[in-house]
């Protein structure tokens, strides 16, 4: 659709958007699954994309003219500001929270330009391209899951789902010096998780009997956050990121008696920063997770499942092609 460009109110900016991830989240909006349409949390008609980087076109009133023409990306949750949780610095839980092509109409980064809060940005170094930019959050999403699985150097962390967080998870706690192992399904995922180096890759069938010091369920297999707590270590870390479209089943007796950690992971808030310099030292670059970028027309047939068979489980959309 055409519709009129934004008009940043005071406070806010208008980013011309360079480069757009697609994710789970995207699809379950496409499909009719996710779950904030079927709460009330979301509606029809909605503009997707919270996986972004752009340039700032133009501002609002009260905004530093410094962020003029600066690379930008930004939170994708918007709190309130005034609230408890907010003034916690928990604004990514805000009951009135916007979440950007996601929650309550806030429109999302598929299009030639995207309002944001001032709030919200994050400036870009060179050294972060538009392919890490538009990485930043799901990055800074795996980087706090890694944080929660509150692993030393040289233990052992089980990924469960070798999809974009958990392969970027992997990426993430192998940099800190944590032993990676990965869970995957598909012959095609498991190979692309070697090609990045990963030497430890396993199927249900093939898993070892090893010592799990942390577990993190970056899949959508309602199965597997059960098995996540039976598999780690007792007195550790499991970690819940990833989201399945039918309900979970989980015996907290497996937590209790085992005196496990369970941690859920919502956002990238609080660690876009981090993974952003984490980028620009070099010590993780997720780019070949992108398997391609395409231009925003061909947006509707990517979610629709055409995508190329590469292994890489990422695909960006470029809105100015």
């Amino acid at each position: 659709m055409d519709v009129p460009a934004p008009v940043p109110p005071r406070g806010e900016v208008v980013v011309d958007v360079e480069r757009v991830g697609l994710c789970g989240t995207d699809a379950e909006f496409f499909s009719g699954a996710m779950s904030y349409l079927h709460t009330g949390q979301a509606r029809y008609p909605l503009r997707i994309g919270h996986e972004w980087c752009g340039v700032v076109s133009a501002l609002g009133e009260g905004v530093d003219p410094s962020w003029l023409g600066r690379r930008v990306t930004g939170d994708t949750m918007l709190g309130c500001g005034r609230c408890g949780r907010c003034a916690a610095g928990r604004h990514h839980v805000c009951a009135d929270r916007y979440e950007i092509g996601i929650r309550n109409g806030r429109p999302g980064a598929l299009a030639e330009r995207l309002p944001v809060p001032v709030t919200a940005l994050h400036a870009l170094p060179a050294a972060v391209d538009a392919t890490l930019g538009a990485l930043v959050e799901p990055g800074a999403n795996a980087l706090r899951a890694v944080r929660a699985a509150a692993l030393a150097p040289g233990e052992r962390l089980l990924v469960l789902g070798p999809g974009t967080i958990g392969l970027l998870a992997a990426q993430t706690a192998a940099a800190r010096g944590a032993e990676v192992h990965l869970l995957g399904a598909t012959e095609p995922s498991l190979a692309f998780a070697r090609s990045l180096g990963f030497r430890h890759v396993w199927t249900r069938d093939t898993l070892p009997s090893l010592r799990w010091d942390a577990v993190v369920d970056a899949s959508n297999a309602p199965g597997l956050p059960a098995l996540a707590a039976d598999l780690v270590e007792p007195g550790r870390r499991v970690v819940y990121i990833g989201l399945s479209a039918d309900p979970s089943l989980l015996d907290t007796r497996a937590i209790v008696l085992k005196d496990v950690t369970a941690v859920g992971v919502l956002s990238g808030s609080g660690a876009l920063a981090d993974t952003i310099a984490l980028y620009a030292s070099g010590a993780v670059d997720p780019r070949p997770l992108v398997a391609a970028t395409v231009p925003l027309a061909q947006t509707a047939a990517v979610l629709s499942g055409d995508r190329p068979p590469t292994g890489a489980p990422k695909i960006h959309v470029d809105p100015r092609r």
